[in-house]
């Protein structure tokens, strides 16, 4: 099979082909694309990607392009992991809800905001070219956050698309740690939205063992999340990182005004990794890469990707399309549970019902989602701000109205109708 990745030049790209050269026999790949527009990034990332395949004996052909085009012709399947104005926009994102009092996230508030009208029309411009160049049943996958919007706008569009995230594997990998099973053992009652979900359930041999994991892990589970132990207790499940975000805004707020943004210690991990992908001598992941995030993206790419291509019918969880799983969502609203996943498309397995503190919030973030893409799509500062007075992290007008004008301003050379 070809497989392309749009944005191959990042810095993640190693993690994706450490996970191609060991699973191969899972995922026969024939012929690996890089596609970016950095042509610096392209020749120092394909060539430890080269170096990465041979020295795992993978009999691929690694090939690097700025051709978009060129980069998804005949592919079968295509990988999408922009990061539209790369760390520089991020440390914007980061920083500039600040002066009004929010967190300042790349994928969640008024930044994560930022970030989809930065990203949704180059993705869409990007899934053109796989329609009309790729093979007619090539999937899309994206990894572009925020995945919930972005994959909305491509399923908006008719793209054969599924969005992915690492935050459910991350769970699963943990869970089974704890039990000492394998991870294909654990089933999670895994539900929300992208980067708005919780672990409901945790399933090992047909028995939910959350309760126990409750029971004997609690402390370290709520170490982990950064959220307290009694809230755990309170809810019944385990929320994910990014639940912090709305629990403990205030918290989180105080320590990113004293702290460095991530983006700034992420740029820091880029030189250092762009330096050893220099060195002819490096064919194996750098250590350093487990610090640049996205742990288990290769595997949960190549679990998906496996059954997209090879219709394996197995349980992953992804992003897909509501239709009716969460009664009180619209049907073509992205939400992330798990789903059935084979060539045929994803199926969303029954989620039971949900209490009314997990459904009003995906509700009122899902109102905000749907604002955000119809700004992404048709631009106007009138959206913007529609969507941002939306958003429950933000929830008055005049703080709505100063971060739609610092977005516009942080963001001007990226929205051409806002020039």
């Amino acid at each position: 099979m070809k497989l392309a990745v749009v944005g191959g030049g990042s810095t993640y790209t190693p993690e994706l082909v450490d996970g191609f050269a060991r699973l191969r026999d899972l995922l026969p790949i024939e012929e690996l694309w890089l596609v970016d527009t950095d042509p610096e990034r392209l020749r120092l990332v394909g060539g430890m990607s080269e170096r990465m395949f041979h020295a795992a004996g993978h009999p691929g052909r690694i090939v690097t392009t700025s051709d978009l085009v060129a980069g998804v012709a005949d592919a079968d399947a295509v990988l999408i992991q922009l990061r539209v104005g790369g760390q520089a926009a991020r440390h914007g994102d980061e920083t500039f809800p600040h002066a009004c009092g929010c967190i300042g996230q790349e994928t969640t508030g008024p930044g994560g905001f930022a970030k989809a009208l930065r990203t949704v029309p180059v993705v869409l411009r990007v899934a053109d070219a796989v329609r009309a160049h790729a093979k007619p049943d090539a999937w899309i996958v994206d990894f572009t956050n925020p995945v919930g919007i972005v994959t909305r706008a491509l399923l908006q569009e008719g793209h054969r698309a599924v969005g992915l995230c690492n935050v459910a594997i991350g769970f699963q990998r943990r869970f089974a740690g704890m039990l000492g099973v394998a991870p294909s053992e654990v089933a999670l009652g895994h539900v929300g939205l992208n980067h708005l979900t919780w672990e409901r359930s945790v399933t090992v041999g047909g028995r939910d063992v959350l309760p126990d994991l409750l029971g004997t892990h609690l402390s370290q589970l709520a170490e982990e999340i950064e959220l307290p132990a009694s809230l755990i207790r309170l809810l019944g499940n385990v929320p994910s990182y990014y639940l912090r975000y709305y629990y403990a805004h205030d918290e989180v707020l105080r320590e990113q005004l004293d702290a460095p943004t991530r983006a700034e210690a992420v740029q820091r991990v880029e030189r250092e990794l762009l330096e050893l992908y220099a060195d002819p001598a490096v064919d194996t992941k750098p250590e350093q890469l487990a610090q640049r995030g996205g742990a288990f993206y290769s595997e949960a790419a190549v679990d998906l990707l496996a059954s997209l291509t090879g219709d394996r019918g197995d349980v992953q969880v992804v992003n897909l399309r509501n239709d009716g799983t969460l009664p009180f969502l619209p049907d073509d609203h992205v939400i992330e549970v798990p789903a059935v996943v084979g060539a045929s498309g994803v199926r969303a397995v029954d989620v039971p019902a949900l209490p009314d503190d997990l459904a009003g919030l995906i509700g009122h973030v899902a109102g905000y989602e749907r604002l955000a893409l119809d700004a992404a799509v048709h631009g106007g500062r009138d959206r913007v701000l529609r969507a941002m007075l939306a958003h429950p992290l933000v929830g008055q007008y005049d703080r709505a109205e100063k971060l739609t004008d610092l977005l516009l301003a942080e963001n001007r050379a990226h929205l051409a109708w806002a020039r």
